[in-house]
């Protein structure tokens, strides 16, 4: 991957261990409601740049503040573009970062539990916001904002910690048949 690719796309698969035999899971961007401030901040730029009209001689001010406003928005736009959970069958981790890459990453056996956060707009626009606790005090990675589905990718990493073998499953017993239990 070149720099110009790794600038408008995070590189996921750098990171993983392929000699191990790890595989990607699910890989999950920021819910769109994230950028919704961030496109709103650029359609400001629409009348600025009309403004130019009426301004004549000084039509370089509203020039300016819309290319600021388009600029600072699409710069805030592509950089929670950037920012990625990614769930694979060995570990979790966060990669974001437009020129600073920052990883955090918690093996699977690590993880004790899973909380599931998600405010009414989360519920109403399907987005939540996952943390994980571990018996490590400082933490890496702990909190995940603004996951797309987040039941669903609870459900994905308790999935995979479960057919790794990491937690065991109580078996339960069926039930005494009543007819039995009556003695008939």
């Amino acid at each position: 991957m070149g720099l110009l690719a790794g600038i408008l796309e995070p590189d996921i698969d750098r990171h993983l261990l392929r000699k191990e035999g790890e595989q990607v899971i699910d890989q999950v961007q920021k819910h769109w409601v994230v950028i919704v401030p961030w496109v709103g901040l650029m359609a400001t730029s629409i009348p600025l740049f009309l403004l130019m009209v009426p301004m004549r001689d000084l039509f370089w001010i509203p020039m300016a503040a819309g290319l600021a406003a388009l600029g600072y928005g699409l710069w805030r736009a592509h950089i929670m573009h950037m920012d990625r959970f990614v769930i694979t069958n060995m570990r979790v981790f966060r990669i974001h970062g437009v020129f600073n890459t920052h990883l955090a990453t918690m093996p699977m056996t690590r993880i004790l539990d899973i909380s599931l956060i998600q405010p009414f707009w989360g519920k109403v626009f399907d987005y939540g916001h996952l943390v994980f606790e571990s018996a490590a005090q400082a933490q890496g990675l702990r909190e995940i904002r603004y996951v797309a589905a987040p039941g669903e990718r609870d459900l994905k990493i308790q999935e995979v910690i479960q057919r790794a073998g990491l937690r065991q499953k109580m078996e339960l017993k069926d039930e005494e048949d009543p007819e039995e239990a009556a003695g008939t």
